[in-house]
């Protein structure tokens, strides 16, 4: 198949990509390369993927004229679209970019599926539109109506778009709310990788909360896998009213949670990170942040059951394989 992956200079979409070039598809990968964080990064994590049957343009999905020409270019059977202003603090400060790459960006993306009659589109939701509930773990037939970030209104957001395109013109959608993925190629602006970034330099950590604080930390590998046992099981119309939830309903439309389902307390995983760099960094113990949950706990049953997904990497494995690539990242 021709696969379209958007954000393919990210964390995820790299690894996304390469595995689907080496399942023997031919992928166009997309992103607009921004500043948000290093774009050093981002053009290193490209440049792993060697394919003659890789295609990269860079452009944003909110960019309506590119999407079009684009569109022109290529006929895709499938899409994952990973790509979006990511961030909950950040959303705080600029939410104007929020608005343009996760809802008109996004809208862009259901428009090309719904053109090209896509097979699947599999996009990326977020554990974040749990906000402060507190039932634990997360399911997907929690009521999800009181996002405490704009990043995660506008993952409620696609959601609620996606049912639209999926209930209206038949483009079979997935929604993967993802829960605290690190590993190698991780993005700087989250806690692992800021963590160890300090560690390494010496530098004192900020840890929120007094460090009171769980997340369903998921390792790359094995969100990847789930991506792609996601992306080969699309959803299919159901008789009417059969299958109304608030993840599903009879369009051909789920939303699936992917985690760990082990949360794992933040010092926890600090003290491991420190324990495998072989440092302990000075902590400066802070209150909550604005738009920030004390805790992410994935209940993952529905994609276990939908396609046998399986996490299997340890706390300590994961963190292990982040230090060693840091290493070798920072001597390249």
């Amino acid at each position: 198949m021709t696969i379209l992956v958007t954000g393919v200079a990210g964390f995820i979409g790299c690894d996304v990509a390469l595995q689907l070039l080496a399942q023997g598809h031919d992928v166009v990968g997309i992103d607009n390369l921004n500043d948000y964080y290093e774009v050093q990064l981002k053009r290193d994590r490209l440049a792993r993927i060697e394919s003659d049957r890789f295609t990269f343009v860079e452009m944003g999905v909110e960019d309506r004229v590119a999407m079009a020409k684009l569109a022109d270019q290529h006929r895709f059977e499938r899409v994952v679209h990973l790509a979006a202003q990511a961030g909950v603090r950040y959303s705080i400060e600029n939410p104007s970019a929020y608005i343009d790459a996760n809802l008109v960006g996004f809208g862009n993306i259901l428009e090309l599926a719904r053109q090209q009659q896509v097979t699947h589109l599999v996009y990326a939701s977020s554990s974040s539109v749990y906000g402060e509930n507190e039932k634990q773990p997360f399911s997907e037939d929690d009521p999800v109506d009181h996002p405490v970030s704009l990043y995660a209104a506008t993952k409620k957001a696609n959601e609620v778009m996606a049912h639209s395109y999926s209930h209206l013109y038949d483009v079979p959608t997935t929604g993967l709310r993802f829960f605290t993925v690190y590993g190698p190629w991780g993005r700087p602006d989250m806690a692992p990788m800021k963590f160890l970034k300090l560690v390494s330099e010496g530098q004192p950590i900020d840890v929120y909360n007094q460090g009171d604080m769980q997340r369903d930390f998921t390792f790359i590998d094995d969100i990847v896998a789930g991506v792609l046992q996601s992306l080969d099981a699309p959803p299919t119309r159901s008789a009417k009213g059969n299958s109304h939830t608030p993840a599903s309903s009879d369009a051909p439309y789920r939303v699936l949670n992917i985690g760990n389902a082990k949360p794992v307390h933040l010092m926890e995983f600090i003290e491991t990170l420190e324990r495998h760099w072989g440092a302990v960094a000075e902590k400066n113990y802070l209150p909550m942040q604005p738009g920030d949950v004390p805790i992410t706990y994935a209940d993952a049953s529905k994609l276990t059951a939908l396609t046998g997904y399986q996490p299997s990497t340890s706390i300590d494995d994961g963190v292990r394989a982040l230090v060693e690539w840091y290493r070798s990242y920072l001597n390249h």
